[in-house]
Order: C-alpha cells, then structure tokens, then sequence
C-alpha cells in the first residue's frame, strides 16, 4: 500500500491510497476461514461448509471492508507521519466503477489543510479592560440584604409596605395552584394594593391577572405560567395564608459566626472590609472574561490568513448523519466560522508561547478551586488528604476534567493576554458594566 499527496493549492490537496492484492488478501482469506467454522448453513454441519460457497456469499463483503480498514489505517498513518495539520476530515471522492477484483486499487480523498501564520501580541491600539468599583453604597446594601436573609420573621395581621405577603394563587381552568411570597411594592396600580390591603388572614379575593404585578415575569413567576397559557389567562383568586415583617438581624458576633465562622470577623469595619475584597475577587473573574471575549474579537479580527471555505462547506454537507443542502452548509459555515478560525488562533497562541497544560496542573488546579469553595463555609485549613480525595472523586469525571481544564486554560490565556498586550484599564461602576458587558452589538 502506498499514499500519495497531491497539492492543488495551498490550502487543498488530494491523497491518494494505492492497495495492491497483497496487501489484503490474506486478511480476507482468515477472516473467510473464521466465517466457515461458525457458518450455520443449511445442508452442512457446522464447520463443513465448503470454502467456495463461503467466498460466494461472503467475500466481496469481506473484502469491501478489509480493504476499508487498510485504507483508513493508510490515511491516518501518512497525516501522522507527514505531520499534516488539517481541516475536518478527508473526503473521498466517489468512484461508481470499482473493480473490486482488480490486481491494484486507488483511492482518492479531498484534504483541506489548515493555513500557515502567526499571532502577533504587540497591538498598537490599547484593548479596554475593567475593573469594577466597589463603592460604600454597593457594601450597605449587601449588608441589608444578608441581615434581611438572616433576620426573623414576625407575624402580622394587617398587609402594610415592606411586610412579606404569602398565599396560594389559584386558577382551575389554566391548572394553576401555586404558593408564593411577595411585597406591596411588586404589586401594579394603587386599585390592587388596596384589594391586599384590605385582606386579612385565610380570606381570598379575585385579581385580573393584566397588570398585576410591576414586572410581567413576576406573573409568570408566582403563578408558575407556562407559555401556553400566560397570555390567555385573564383571572385568578388569591387565598392569604399569611403576614410577616422580616425584622433585619443585628450586625452582631452570632451574625459574623454564622457568616465566616468563630471569631473570623469581629467589628462591622471588618465585615465591610471582607465583603469589599471579596466582591473584588469574584468581579475578577467577570471582568477578566470579558477581556477575553474582547481580546478573541480583537484577535478574529487582526489575525489574517485564508480558509479552504469550499472544502469545509462540503466537509459539512457530508459529515454529519444527516446531510445538509448546499444552502444548509453555507449557512452552517457562515454561523461557525469565527469559531474555527479562533480554535486555529488559540492553538497557535498556545504552540508559540509553549503552553500546555497536563495532569498535574489540572489535579492543582482542582484543588486550589475546591480551597475556594470550602473557604466559603468557614473551612480555612483544609488537610491534603482530603484535598486529594474531593480531587479524585472530581476528576474522574470527564465532564469535570474538560470543564476544569477548559478553566485553567482560559487563565492561563487572560494572564498571557495581560502581560503582552497594551490594555488600557477603566475603573467603572457594577450596573455600568454589566451594561456595557451584556450590550447588544
């Protein structure tokens, strides 16, 4: 067997895999041979068949396929050792008049090869990067909101501003029965706040459901609406099981124990102060992959080299189980496009700056994460033992190795992108970013 490549331009060549009888025959005659010990073939016992009758009915199946695992261990075997670095798979061109009993076959496959360039970190035009203010007021309110979710509830008898409504929202015809929990201020129109106002405790009232609650999802949400039929539902009774004021816990040692565990945090000044760090670290992590999302735009877009469009198109067309029109391909292609030619420029990064990532880093990794997480509920020290045992369980999940390693990957990249690249970095608020960051281009 012998393979040979064919340039047609750059991008695009042709293998051809040329199988002579020897190469298979043999092969065919073993596998014919293991056939005729266990055919069951009427009129023969078993393992008496004559051989003949067993190539009649079975060996140009036998050699078909044969001849088919030579050729694709041909191909593999010439782009390994060729070193070839190509696109999708090779395509074989069609043959309608195959010889299959001919001294010398030849097969031909399309290859589309991937381009030569390179990635260049030295842009002249800073890149913005972020980072995120951690005001006074964002602090204060973070502290309401954990001494709200850690305060305690009184019963009321009278519904008034800032009291927590709960009750069973009701509706037969739309199979609607669902307890929920909300406020005055969710609640639309002065008309219905003093329809709740007015309730007292096991009492129940019809609501007209357009214009219920401040925000539309909020009716979906309390009456657990499916699309078919939050927009016909037009009514629903309210049943008021009961009134609670959420009193705000005190900013006390109990309160600071429940949060970082004994004695971490013992004045309000250091409660402030670890939440401000906190909220720094984990803005951290969104900033720093929006500086990735923009450094990859940045880099589709100043990185040039061309791409054998024609071969991935009908590489798409036939690749899949089921096969796409010319019109499907096209559009399959414009959609995936960027992401092909960052995967190229991604794995370009990674060789020209020697990158890579192995076991070892990834199992450090994991557990440097699970540190994290067990910080967060009060275990400082975790022992090594128990590092490498969460570790283990975790990794031998391939889910988990590839989502943990997709993540070490991406640091690595962000850490690579802000030591060579010119960033110019902006101090902005959270809602700023937020909407700068999720801004529809």
């Amino acid at each position: 067997m012998k393979v040979s490549k064919k340039d047609i331009d750059k991008l695009n060549a042709i293998l051809s895999v040329n199988i002579e009888k020897t190469d298979y025959e043999s092969n065919v005659e073993k596998v014919l041979k293991d056939y005729r010990k266990r055919a069951n073939i009427p009129g023969f016992r078993k393992g008496h068949t004559p051989i003949g009758l067993i190539k009649k009915q079975y060996g140009l199946s036998v050699k078909v396929d044969e001849i088919n695992k030579l050729m694709q261990k041909g191909l593999s075997d010439f782009l390994g050792n060729e070193k070839l670095a190509i696109l999708g798979n090779p395509i074989p061109i069609e043959k309608s008049d195959i010889d299959w009993d001919a001294e010398k076959l030849t097969f031909d496959f399309e290859i589309g090869m991937s381009p030569d360039f390179e990635v260049s970190l030295k842009n002249k035009k800073a890149i913005p990067s972020f980072e995120i203010d951690v005001d006074k007021k964002m602090i204060d309110d973070q502290i309401k909101n954990i001494q709200s979710q850690y305060g305690k509830l009184v019963a009321k008898t009278q519904i008034e501003d800032g009291f927590e409504i709960n009750g069973k929202f009701s509706n037969e015809e739309f199979e609607v029965d669902n307890t929920s929990s909300f406020q005055l201020k969710d609640v639309k129109g002065k008309s219905n706040k003093e329809l709740f106002k007015k309730l007292k405790i096991s009492e129940s009232l019809e609501l007209k459901t357009k214009d219920l609650f401040t925000k539309d999802t909020d009716l979906t949400f309390h009456l657990k609406l499916n699309d078919d039929n939050k927009d016909k539902i037009s009514s629903v009774k309210f049943l008021l099981n009961e009134i609670n004021e959420r009193v705000p816990a005190d900013l006390d040692q109990e309160l600071f124990d429940k949060l970082f565990g004994k004695d971490v945090i013992k004045t309000v000044t250091e409660l402030k102060d670890k939440l401000k760090l906190d909220a720094e670290s984990n803005f951290v992590n969104q900033t720093d992959q929006k500086l990735l999302n923009d450094v990859t735009e940045y880099l589709i877009e100043n990185t040039k080299f061309d791409l054998p469009d024609n071969f991935l198109k009908k590489w798409m067309r036939t690749a899949g189980e089921n096969k796409l029109t010319q019109d499907e391909a096209n559009a399959e292609y414009e959609k995936s496009e960027k992401g092909l030619r960052y995967q190229l420029i991604e794995a370009k990064i990674l060789e020209q700056n020697e990158i890579k990532i192995d076991h070892n880093q990834i199992k450090d990794f994991a557990k440097d994460m699970i540190k994290l997480q067990m910080k967060q509920y009060g275990q400082n020290n975790p022992e090594e033992k128990e590092l490498e045992s969460i570790s283990q369980r975790i990794l031998s999940n391939k889910d988990e190795v590839k989502r943990i390693s997709d993540q070490l990957l991406s640091k690595k990249l962000i850490e690579l992108f802000k030591s060579s690249l010119k960033l110019k970095t902006n101090k902005v608020s959270y809602e700023k970013f937020i909407e700068m960051a999720y801004a529809k281009k």
